[in-house]
C-alpha cells in the first residue's frame, strides 16, 4: 500500500497567496529595523537635496522674484536662456573649456600623485603636502597665487620674466581676457589634489599583495603592466567616485574666478556658469531664471555622471 506524500506545514503556508495589505505587513515586519536605522539619512537627503531639487525645476518654469508670488512662464525662462542670453552662452563655453581641460587632467594628475606616493616609504608625509592645498577654501588659495600672478613689476612670475628679458611689460595676467582663463585652470588644477586623491591613495592600498605576486608569476614584468593588469581593474569603484568628483568640481567652478578676475570678469572672460547662477540668484533676486540656469547645470552633470557610471562601472554592480 502506497502512502502519500504529505508536505511540509511551512510549503503549504508559501503555497498561500498573500493580499497586498498581507505582503506589506509581513515586508514591514521583517525589516522594520533596517530602515529604522536609514530613516536619518533619507529624511535629511530628502529635505537638504531631493526637496531643493524639486522646487528648483517647479521655480524654473516661473517669474519669481523672492518678493511677489511666482507667476507661471512656461519655459520662457529657458528660451531666454539658450537664445537671448549671450553673458550665459559665455558662461557655458567658458564653464565647458574649463572642464574639458581641468577634468581629465585633474583626475589623471591625481591618480598619478597618488600612484606614484604609494611606491614612496614616507608616504603618509608625501599625501599630506599634496592634500593641505584643498583643504584651503579657494578664495583663500587663489589670494595666495594672486601674488605670484599680479599684474605689475612686483608679482612674482613677472618680475622673474623680466629679469630673464622675456617681456618687456608686465603682463595683466588677472585683468587681460587672454591670460585670464588659463590663470583660473593652473590655480584649479594646483588644488585638484582633494578628496579624489585620498580615495586613489587609500584604494592603492588596499589592493592585496597577493594579486601582485600572482601577476609576477604569470609574466608581469614592471609597475606599469601592474597598473594596467592589476591595480586599475581593482580600482574601479576608487576610480568611479574620483570621475564623479571632477565633473562636480569643474563645473563648480566660481569663487577661484572670482577671486581671480572679480565679478564680472574683463570681457566675461572668467565668466562660469555658476557665476551667472549666483549673479541672478543674489545679486538679481530672480530666482525663477536662475532656477532655470541651476537645472541646465544639474541635466549636464547628470548626464556625464551616468556615462562615467556607464563606462566604470562592472558589468555585475
Amino acid at each position: 500500500m502506497s502512502r502519500k506524500s504529505k508536505k511540509p506545514q511551512s510549503a503549504l503556508i508559501a503555497q498561500k497567496k498573500l493580499t497586498p495589505k498581507e505582503a506589506i505587513v509581513r515586508f514591514w515586519r521583517k525589516n522594520w529595523l533596517g530602515y529604522a536605522f536609514l530613516a536619518p539619512f533619507l529624511i535629511l537627503f530628502t529635505i537638504f537635496i531631493v526637496a531643493p531639487v524639486i522646487t528648483a525645476i517647479g521655480l524654473s518654469f516661473t517669474d519669481y522674484n523672492m518678493m511677489q508670488t511666482p507667476h507661471f512662464v512656461g519655459l520662457n525662462n529657458y528660451r531666454l536662456l539658450f537664445l537671448d542670453d549671450e553673458v550665459f552662452l559665455t558662461g557655458l563655453s567658458n564653464t565647458l573649456t574649463f572642464a574639458i581641460i581641468t577634468g581629465p587632467v585633474g583626475y589623471l594628475l591625481s591618480f598619478f600623485a597618488a600612484w606614484v606616493i604609494n611606491q614612496l616609504k614616507f608616504k603618509r608625509i608625501f599625501a599630506l603636502a599634496f592634500y593641505a592645498p584643498s583643504i584651503c577654501s579657494g578664495i583663500a588659495m587663489s589670494t595666495v597665487w594672486m601674488v605670484i600672478f599680479s599684474s605689475d613689476r612686483m608679482g612674482y612670475l613677472n618680475n622673474f620674466l623680466l629679469n630673464l628679458g622675456l617681456i618687456d611689460e608686465p603682463i595683466l595676467w588677472n585683468t587681460d581676457p587672454t591670460y585670464i582663463m588659463g590663470v583660473v585652470m593652473f590655480i584649479s588644477l594646483w588644488m585638484s589634489m582633494g578628496t579624489g586623491f585620498l580615495v586613489f591613495l587609500a584604494g592603492l592600498q588596499n589592493v592585496p599583495r597577493d594579486y601582485y605576486e600572482a601577476a609576477a608569476i604569470d609574466g608581469i614584468k614592471n609597475k606599469f603592466q601592474e597598473l594596467f593588469y592589476v591595480t586599475l581593474p581593482m580600482m574601479k569603484p576608487q576610480l568611479l567616485f574620483g570621475a564623479i568628483n571632477a565633473i562636480t568640481g569643474a563645473f563648480g567652478v566660481f569663487d577661484i574666478a572670482v577671486s581671480v578676475a572679480g565679478m564680472p570678469s574683463p570681457n566675461y572672460a572668467a565668466h562660469t556658469i555658476v557665476a551667472h547662477l549666483y549673479d541672478y540668484a543674489f545679486i538679481r533676486f530672480q530666482m525663477g531664471y536662475a532656477s532655470a540656469v541651476a537645472v541646465v547645470l544639474f541635466v549636464i552633470t547628470f548626464v556625464l555622471g551616468r556615462i562615467v557610471m556607464r563606462v566604470l562601472s562592472s558589468k555585475d554592480e
